[in-house]
């Protein structure tokens, strides 16, 4: 009571304790979810058995990208496996491209959707598509513009599954360039593969990437495939995960021979588009994901708002201050560290430092953007 005797008397100094609460709420999902990628060890008890694997790719005028990425699938080191690619309404060269392919990789299935004026569809019905003419109930999906870090991708990805897996949730990055934009996105990227990756060893899977996502076929079925969302552009991977996810059925795989990577946007005004298109589904996740995701946010904007406040009103206390805002940061530092090398992204450490405190404000921007404009998204 004397404590809160003593707040009352001095308000000033609820600015102080507002400090420590979001330094404790930081502390806390960095100690309870982000660590877990510390300790996490190579997996001996993986099974030996090699389940036949349905790879399914949507591709809407990927012709280069064909070209230069799908081998990389196509070559995989494993014994029994099939490539479906969906050519959705594609006006470029792309079937040609998949025809030449056809003919060296025998294991390459092709799909075309031709072009009707009168009813426009998204990658979801495309997907939906290639999902049917599978012949293997383990789906590994990914995108065209995609290549496989190693010929191990499959085997890294179906060895996780067993009769309670449904789900296997993979990391996929971007590749490298010596670009500002590039250097942005990739720690994105690599900060939100954090999150669903340690709130799915949390026991709180809510998404997964359609650039490295496998998934059973029965359990797309059994879901009746993307129906209760299926009138949102996005959320082929993420919507889909949060619906069919549990406690028990889903599994993560980040060693670096698991890992994908494709070609990041090449502009700050393309990528800001991209964000908007994969924010829109924020609305729709449960109230205890979307609460998780608003504390992190919300609390570390206010961390750093309110540890420059407390150095400017306490200035005898500085020495404290200074020592909480150290402590974060290093246990931050170690844990992107960690993270960085078991996912092979580099040149990122110090920049981290600026994208932590500036990230936040940039979702807040992608969801008032959206809040103004309401045009039809791009297919992908």
């Amino acid at each position: 009571m004397e404590y809160l005797d003593f707040i009352l008397a001095n308000p000033i100094y609820t600015l102080l304790v507002a400090f420590g609460l979001s330094l404790l709420i930081q502390l806390y999902y960095y100690f309870f979810y982000y660590s877990r990628i510390l300790f996490l060890r190579k997996k001996r008890d993986q099974k030996q058995i090699k389940e036949p694997v349905s790879i399914v790719i949507c591709a809407r005028n990927e012709k280069e990208n064909l070209e230069k990425y799908l081998p990389s699938i196509l070559t995989q080191d494993y014994p029994n496996y099939e490539v479906i690619v969906v050519n959705d309404c594609s006006e470029d060269e792309s079937e040609f491209v998949l025809e030449r392919l056809q003919k060296k990789y025998k294991n390459l299935k092709v799909t075309t959707i031709k072009q009707d004026e009168k009813f426009y569809h998204t990658k979801k019905l495309a997907l939906t598509i290639g999902i049917k003419a599978a012949k293997n109930d383990l789906l590994l999906l990914t995108d065209a513009d995609c290549t496989a870090y190693s010929n191990k991708w499959i085997e890294k990805m179906q060895a996780n599954f067993t009769d309670k897996t449904d789900i296997v949730l993979g990391y996929g990055g971007y590749i490298r360039e010596r670009k500002l934009v590039n250097n942005i996105i990739r720690f994105d990227t690599l900060f939100i593969a954090l999150q669903y990756l340690t709130f799915a060893l949390g026991k709180k899977t809510y998404m997964g990437v359609g650039r490295n996502l496998a998934y059973r076929k029965s359990i797309f079925f059994k879901n009746k495939g993307f129906a209760s969302h299926n009138h949102i552009e996005s959320g082929d991977d993420d919507l889909f995960i949060h619906e069919v996810a549990n406690k028990k059925n889903t599994k993560i795989e980040i060693s670096q021979e698991s890992i994908t990577r494709s070609k990041a946007e090449s502009t700050f005004s393309a990528w800001f588009k991209q964000k908007k298109r994969h924010i829109t589904t924020g609305k729709l996740y449960k109230f205890g994901t979307k609460w998780r995701l608003f504390c992190e946010n919300t609390s570390r904007i206010s961390f750093y708002i309110l540890f420059v406040l407390s150095l400017m009103w306490f200035k005898d206390l500085y020495i404290y201050i200074l020592g909480a805002f150290a402590f974060r940061m290093i246990i931050q530092l170690i844990v992107y560290k960690v993270t960085m090398i078991r996912f092979h992204e580099r040149n990122l450490l110090i920049s981290s430092i600026l994208y932590d405190f500036l990230m936040p404000y940039l979702n807040f921007s992608f969801i008032l953007a959206n809040s103004f404009t309401s045009k039809r998204n791009k297919w992908k």
